[in-house]
């Protein structure tokens, strides 16, 4: 697990929603894998649109604590927001806890399995004060 956030911000996007949370976007198939699998730790929420291509996106806790129903919601719109359902209306997330992201052997860059998941529908955007 990365907790340097300057380090990876050539991979990624990170919005710092509080004091207490950042979520943390990759920018390409790449970064996504590096977001996932080098930055993640086993508690961070881990988020993607559901069905339709786009940044693996993680919410992380900068203190422990567990994320409200709110702050989930915030980060699964910015998973929608980096994503090819950008322009859509409500469309479904999937999250789950990095600890259940899996890369199988000879998949594509990008590419994962993901267990015990939920969705969540929001609708994409990004933080009020945050820019793109």
């Amino acid at each position: 697990m990365i907790n340097d956030l300057e380090s990876i911000k050539k991979n990624a996007k990170i919005y710092q929603l509080s004091d207490d949370f950042v979520v943390i976007a990759g920018k390409t198939a790449a970064d996504n894998d590096f977001i996932s699998f080098k930055v993640a730790g086993p508690n961070d929420w881990w988020f993607h649109s559901h069905a339709v291509p786009g940044s693996h996106v993680l919410l992380r806790s900068l203190n422990g604590l567990e994320p409200d129903k709110r702050t989930l919601e915030i980060a699964a719109s910015i998973a929608l927001w980096h994503s090819k359902a950008k322009n859509a209306g409500i469309a479904p997330v999937s999250m789950t806890l990095a600890m259940n992201v899996s890369k199988p052997k000879g998949v594509p860059t990008g590419t994962v399995n993901i267990t015990k998941f939920k969705i969540l529908k929001v609708r994409p955007s990004l933080p009020m004060n945050i820019g793109e």
